[in-house]
């Protein structure tokens, strides 16, 4: 198999993220017919078919989703390989800003993160993080913890580093890796004062749900079927300060609890969730998510 060219792999994403190769010409500047052309060409460079062509446009097929992932990549350590060469001549071993591994680091740090992490696991990493390099730029988007969650948006390339939920039945995606960088105990949450909580209807939100508290869920006789189903685990506790019922929350999201919301143990059977991160193999070998990984272990939120 020839290998692609860069451009091909710029015209493969193009066409994925616009949906079809007169939106994807029109993006990148070029014809239709070149872009039609370039995807014919990858195609058979790949052997693979990689969009289904329609009236309503282009969509990738499984094959097209793996490249169109790939392709990501393979581009983002283009940019990552300049921003790392241009960092190493300018800053030097002792240069400031310096990295660990010699030279300052700089560039765009794309990160995907669901809602509560992003409030308050990342932010203090973060602000490390830049104080030590100035030139780190990250990019944060708060993606749901459904599906594919962060650990999708990794895979497919749209960032370089996910904040997830670990353990449980969901496995990573094929190719990726990660670390525990907490663990996060359960509890419940309710009205101050209520003289019996337990009875209270349940509210929940549908990220809540994951494989490592289903087990302990269903042994639970006391919790009823849930009633109310926020968007999020902010309006639960913001509906459980209101007084419209109790809610089984998580470490992080309970940062956010007001003085009308009261928190209880589960006791020592209380399930616990990892949160760690996510990345690539060769976006763990980046100066710059080597050390976003660093501050995360370091400070744990």
């Amino acid at each position: 198999m020839s290998d692609l060219l860069p451009q091909e792999l710029r015209i493969l994403v193009a066409v994925a993220e616009t949906g079809g190769f007169s939106a994807a010409a029109a993006a990148l500047g070029l014809t239709q017919s070149a872009v039609s052309h370039s995807v014919r060409g990858s195609e058979a460079k790949v052997g693979a078919v990689l969009f289904e062509r329609g009236r309503a446009g282009a969509s990738p097929t499984p094959a097209g989703e793996r490249a169109v992932g790939h392709a990501r990549r393979i581009l983002r350590l283009y940019e990552v390989l300049g921003a790392e060469a241009r960092g190493a001549a300018r800053g030097g071993p002792a240069g400031a800003g310096a990295g660990a591994d010699g030279g300052a680091l700089e560039g765009v740090l794309r990160i995907a993160a669901f809602r509560s992490a992003a409030l308050h696991l990342l932010p203090p990493a973060l602000e490390r993080l830049t104080a030590r390099h100035p030139g780190i730029r990250p990019e944060v988007r708060v993606v749901r913890e459904l599906g594919a969650g962060t650990a999708g948006e990794v895979a497919a390339g749209r960032a370089d580093l996910g904040i997830a939920t670990l353990g449980g039945s969901a496995e990573l995606p094929p190719g990726l890796l990660g670390g525990v960088l907490a663990q996060e105990a359960y509890a419940l949450v309710h009205p101050v004062g209520h003289p019996d909580p337990k009875s209270l209807p349940l509210l929940d939100w549908d990220e809540n749900c994951g494989s490592y508290t289903r087990e302990w869920w269903r042994s639970q006789d006391w919790i009823p079927p849930a009633t109310v189903k926020a968007e999020d685990d902010g309006m639960v506790l913001t509906m459980v300060g209101r007084g419209l019922g109790m809610a089984i929350l998580p470490e992080l999201s309970l940062r956010e609890a007001g003085a009308a919301v009261q928190i209880t143990d589960l006791g020592p059977q209380r399930p616990v969730r990892q949160v760690g991160y996510v990345t690539t193999p060769e976006s763990a070998a980046t100066l710059t998510v080597r050390a976003l990984i660093r501050e995360l272990r370091s400070g744990k939120g």
